[in-house]
């Protein structure tokens, strides 16, 4: 089950009222900001490893994958 943004605002705030509106704004903001660092975080993790042997797999003279994954 997907996880959903939820975009309400709390509080009693009338029509077009500025304050709620700039509230809004900012939980939304903050709630996007926490999601991207989160993705980030994962996306890192798990695709630092991978990059640094295709890098590796790239440059000269052209190692075997065993070269690369041993310690010495």
């Amino acid at each position: 089950m997907a996880s959903r943004v939820s975009l309400k605002t709390k509080g009693k705030g009338g029509k077009g009222s500025k304050g709620s509106d700039e509230k809004s704004t900012m939980q939304c903001l903050k709630e996007w900001s926490t999601w991207a660092m989160k993705k980030a975080k994962v996306v890192t993790h798990y695709g630092f490893i991978p990059l640094v042997i295709i890098i590796g797999m790239n440059s000269e003279p052209k190692p075997q994958l065993y070269q690369l994954l041993s310690p010495v």
